[in-house]
């Protein structure tokens, strides 16, 4: 190896190690990989910030806000308000709503997809009397099995199409991806409707009930100890009615960042302040019953009883929330002290620090109290999806008959060559911003700017990883690893990879890692790379198996209350059954 394809080997696998780490956004990690290569002279400074402009990033943008634009327009949200008719079992609830966002999210990204279905999902989840467990993780699944439809579809998809005009003079075009895309979804998303949700343990569905305020886990709440509490100077186990109580005694709050945990024979003074984990709903009565009062985060704290405007709601941390990193401070600023944050649940792992001192992850779930006239737009400014139970909304105005033919337009033109595809999007988006569907301000504010920077900043390394050599080395490398091998068994090797790969990292960055070694490997054989770049497409899509590996999966962790380790058990052989039906799909429309 040469000293640059050394250098370049060394920043790649650190940046993948911090990607698989989580410690720092992904976009951050994608910047210093890009600084790196440039202090390295892996880069040319003049090419650094190339990746802004690439056909790939316009496209990925202006797909974020075409579909801002849909959502705003009731395009999905029109059939989805229908649904209700087809929820009578748990098969036939299933089956509706996944079909939904699986055809949603080959049109749309499928985040704003999910964003569109998950207060559905929710809604009749409680009307059904069923655990949103039951539904959500089959939902964020089929958003994923969606998006491998059509090439605006998901982001890898886009990738794959400039690596391949690069390699070959021509991108993928609109449905190239659906001969293989198509079945798959098909089959997988009758695998989740009929077998795949039966997988999902039985805990989750019977702890996280929905006929109350959607129960995403006990909440991490403090409540101070006042003079005439009952409680006062007893110890925890002399307490009568606790132990038969829901809410749970955790810890005394310490002076500073952590609660300290406690045994039944502490004896509880006047002043402290305990941390409990309860459902929402028993927790005013607990309260009440031994005369506590509840500590939040708004100046001043709940003394007094509550206004008869307030109201209590919940609320999902998105990926893209500006609380992400930060704490209960930001809240107190971002809406002037008029939210407060009551609670916090985050499943499958201990809350140990104070709620005050708190820094907010994605998929953390809220518990605030605001004005009813204020909190939803808070809640939208802050990042967060609300799940409190809303009735659907059948009467507002919609424009979808325009939205929808502006999009039709925009992929006729594209598909057509009357100009590119990038192009028919930025049109569409003038066009949606001209008749009002969208406000100039809204196109900036739609745009997924982590993944953004993602895409610009790892175009450049990526490039750096073709013009060192080193993607004709790994290549070469496997080649003869798997001599003897046939290119069904090659192929099916290259798609594994990319969907563990895609199971721990951004499924754009495994798009823009896999991509260029799967076309040198093509080279190396001699043979056409567009079916290894099809493996790569459908791999990088494929993050079934952790809740990290993809946005969706990480947003429904905690309204679903699931566990990391609850993903596998429907993923796995989820992933099992798209290898078996893809390979030979792959090769039967993509021969070599």
């Amino acid at each position: 190896m040469t000293q640059q394809q050394i250098a370049i080997s060394v920043v790649l696998v650190v940046t993948m190690v911090l990607f698989g780490w989580g410690r720092w956004r992904y976009d951050l990690v994608a910047m210093f990989a890009l600084v790196s290569c440039v202090l390295l002279r892996l880069i040319d400074p003049a090419d650094a910030f190339t990746g802004f402009g690439h056909p790939a990033v316009i496209t990925v943008a202006a797909v974020l806000i075409i579909s801002a634009a849909l959502k705003n327009a009731g395009v999905v949200d029109e059939i989805a308000s229908r649904l209700s008719g087809l929820t009578k079992t748990p098969i036939m609830h299933i089956a509706a709503l996944t079909s939904v966002i699986t055809v949603a999210s080959a049109f749309m990204n499928n985040v704003g997809a999910l964003a569109l279905l998950l207060p559905i999902a929710l809604s009749t989840s409680a009307e059904r009397d069923r655990s949103p467990a039951l539904i959500l993780m089959p939902l964020a699944f089929g958003s994923l099995l969606g998006g491998m439809m059509t090439l605006i579809g998901t982001p890898p998809n886009i990738i794959i199409a400039n690596i391949r005009a690069s390699e070959a003079g021509e991108p993928f075009g609109m449905f190239a991806f659906s001969p293989v895309g198509l079945p798959i979804a098909i089959i997988g998303g009758a695998f989740i409707t009929f077998i795949g949700w039966r997988l999902i343990p039985k805990a989750r569905m019977e702890s996280n009930n929905a006929s109350s305020l959607f129960e995403v886990g006990n909440y991490l709440t403090e409540a101070k100890v006042l003079e005439d509490s009952p409680i006062a100077n007893q110890t925890l186990g002399e307490i009568d009615g606790l132990q038969d109580s829901n809410v749970e005694v955790i810890g005394i709050a310490g002076r500073r960042h952590f609660a300290r945990t406690v045994s039944a024979n502490y004896t509880i003074k006047i002043g402290d302040v305990l941390i409990l984990q309860s459902d929402p709903n028993e927790l005013k009565g607990f309260l009440d019953e031994f005369n506590l009062e509840l500590q939040t985060t708004a100046t001043p704290a709940f003394n007094t009883p509550t206004p008869e405007n307030d109201v209590m709601t919940e609320g999902v941390v998105k990926t893209d929330s500006p609380l992400i990193g930060r704490g209960v401070e930001f809240i107190r600023r971002r809406t002037a002290r008029s939210v407060a944050l009551v609670g916090i649940a985050r499943n499958g792992e201990s809350v140990l620090r104070r709620l005050r001192q708190q820094t907010f992850k994605p998929g953390d779930v809220l518990l605030l109290n605001g004005d009813v006239e204020s909190i939803d737009q808070h809640m939208v400014d802050m990042g967060l999806w609300p799940l409190a139970s809303r009735p659907i909304d059948l009467h507002r105005s919609r424009r979808v008959l325009l939205a929808g033919a502006i999009f039709a337009i925009a992929i006729a033109i594209g598909i057509a060559g009357i100009t590119s595809l990038p192009i028919a999007f930025l049109i569409a988006v003038g066009a949606y911003v001209g008749t009002g569907i969208l406000t100039p301000r809204q196109i900036y504010d739609d745009i997924d700017w982590p993944v953004i920077v993602l895409l610009a900043a790892m175009i450049p390394v990526g490039n750096a990883l073709t013009t060192t050599g080193t993607t004709s080395l790994v290549a070469n490398a496997l080649v003869t690893l798997t001599d003897g091998f046939t290119i069904y068994w090659i192929i099916t090797l290259l798609l594994v990879v990319t969907m563990l790969l895609s199971d721990v990292i951004n499924n754009a960055a495994t798009a823009l890692v896999m991509a260029p070694l799967s076309i040198a490997m093509a080279n190396s054989l001699g043979v056409n790379s567009d079916p290894f770049l099809m493996a790569v497409a459908v791999g990088a899509s494929c993050a079934f198996l952790t809740p990290i590996g993809h946005q969706c999966n990480t947003l429904v962790m905690g309204p679903g209350g699931y566990k990391f380790s609850d993903y596998w058990r429907m993923g796995l052989p989820l992933e099992i059954i798209i290898v078996i039906i893809s390979v030979p799909l792959i090769l039967w429309f993509w021969p070599l």
